[in-house]
């Protein structure tokens, strides 16, 4: 300690580790850190020689990062002691990005989403289930195949997926409407339609005007 000038605890920590994943910092559980998407960058430039927090600092902040100079301090430090930085762990994407790419068409998707997306249900074989019982669905949803609901309920029946199975618990209960609206080309989202958009304006006006004003404007729109 005394000759490196390091905390007690640091050297402690370097003394007791066993490999340079127990060195590496690590954000906690469930809440990823800012600086995960610049990390493979930072591994790049230290095995290139470039250990100096500020100037590493100053370049990934002209590439958008936002979080403080202290934190990529922190992060370089174990990498600085080695002299080298192993591959860098590819950041998991956040469940909104995930649910984003479930839910839309794969053709939508681009190389580098339709990639992430493939890498995420190959590591979790029920997330992989979901999303085919999700893209089967989707289909009977736009294509109006509603004689395919009772095989696709059995389907997610035999599979162990709760989530799921509490969805097609609530499909059962009002079982005639829900497949009528898979069936029939008549719906209700013009109705629906219409009492957002009149959400909407009342949220745009709210502590402004009277029912005059509202009125007005629904009208006017319309």
């Amino acid at each position: 300690m005394r000759e490196l000038r390091l905390a007690k605890e640091t050297v402690r920590r370097f003394f007791r580790a066993e490999n340079i994943e127990e060195l590496l910092a690590k954000p906690r559980a469930g809440r990823p850190s800012l600086l995960d998407a610049y990390k493979p960058y930072l591994h790049e430039r230290c095995n290139a020689g470039i250990t100096n927090a500020s100037m590493l600092y100053r370049e990934i902040t002209e590439q958008g990062y936002r979080g403080s100079r202290g934190t990529v301090a922190a992060y370089l430090a174990p990498l600085r002691a080695l002299g080298a930085a192993p591959p860098a762990t590819p950041a998991v994407p956040k469940v909104r990005q995930i649910t984003s790419w479930l839910l839309r068409r794969p053709e939508d998707l681009d190389t580098d989403e339709a990639l992430q997306l493939k890498q995420v249900l190959v590591a979790c074989p029920h997330l992989e289930a979901t999303a085919t019982h999700v893209g089967t669905f989707a289909e009977m949803l736009t294509g109006r195949h509603g004689d395919r609901l009772d095989s696709w309920m059995t389907s997610v029946d035999t599979d162990d997926l709760p989530h799921l199975h509490r969805f097609v618990t609530g499909l059962r209960r009002d079982y005639q409407a829900v497949r009528h609206g898979l069936t029939l080309p008549h719906s209700s989202g013009t109705v629906e339609g219409n009492v957002n958009r009149i959400k909407m304006i009342k949220r745009q006006m709210y502590g402004r005007a009277k029912f005059d004003l509202l009125r007005k404007r629904i009208l006017l729109a319309a």
